[in-house]
């Protein structure tokens, strides 16, 4: 029998890689350090629907067995109780610990970057960004560069996303540990892939680094998050992840 629906097939998985209207969860991530930062948030919010749930249910206990029209005596001296003091004392801080491990140690994978295997260097000007492979160069012998502007909304063709898509995106290959290092040309910038997990400044007279290694091919798409004056919300980012076959070929055509 035919099938009739090829999107909705087992094998097929359609991946939220870029914002949608009214969007409130995170997008779909496609490295560790997001699916770390998505796993992370469950568990916190886990311990956020508890303490919600119980707080709740304690002011509700007082208002209903406490009130006035049920209890008329006040009890001069019965307003203290060692044990419940150290239950919420204590609680809070096992909560915390719980949190803090988990967050610590995301935070750390987070900022290591170990033995990448390419650089890509990045600049934030006004309003645009600037890429470097330092890795590689072309037929002069200088490193591959190139200029990302933002397609105006009157150039947009089938598919593009309004604000979102580059004239030149950021081609990387996937299953690769790649390290970027942004600054920032004139004022500060911030380099933000969500879908990634990547969050940088980008500051003047400064070079900070972070990596990532994407797991999926696709296109991840960003902005700037560090307001940088009047056209801040019109640099936009967009990074595609390909095999490393097609990687090689991109290469040799920017050579």
């Amino acid at each position: 029998m035919f099938n009739l629906f090829p999107l909705f097939s087992a094998n097929t998985a359609i991946f939220n890689d870029a914002p949608q209207p009214w969007q409130l969860g995170f997008q779909d991530g496609a490295s560790p350090t997001q699916e770390g930062i998505t796993e992370l948030h469950d568990s916190i919010f886990f311990y956020l629907v508890v303490i919600c749930f119980g707080v709740l249910w304690v002011l509700s206990s007082v208002i209903v067995n406490f009130n006035s029209n049920k209890s008329q005596l006040v009890y001069k001296y019965a307003n203290h109780g060692t044990l419940i003091e150290l239950i919420w004392t204590i609680t809070p801080a096992l909560v915390l610990i719980a949190i803090a491990f988990p967050s610590f140690k995301l935070l750390y994978l987070m900022d290591e970057v170990i033995s990448p295997s390419m650089t890509v260097k990045v600049a934030g000007h006004q309003w645009y960004w600037s890429y470097e492979y330092s890795d590689f160069i072309n037929e002069d012998g200088e490193s591959i560069e190139f200029d990302s502007y933002m397609v105006p909304e009157t150039d947009l063709e089938n598919g593009q996303l309004r604000l979102l898509d580059v004239d030149n995106r950021v081609v990387v290959p996937i299953d690769t540990h790649i390290r970027f290092i942004v600054t920032g040309a004139d004022v500060i910038h911030d380099f933000a892939v969500p879908s990634l997990g990547l969050k940088i400044d980008a500051v003047p007279g400064r070079l900070n680094q972070t990596s990532v290694l994407i797991e999926r091919e696709g296109v991840f798409y960003g902005q700037c998050s560090e307001i940088c004056g009047v056209y801040h919300g019109f640099m936009p980012i967009a990074i595609e992840a390909v095999t490393p076959e097609k990687y090689l070929a991109w290469i040799d055509s920017q050579a």
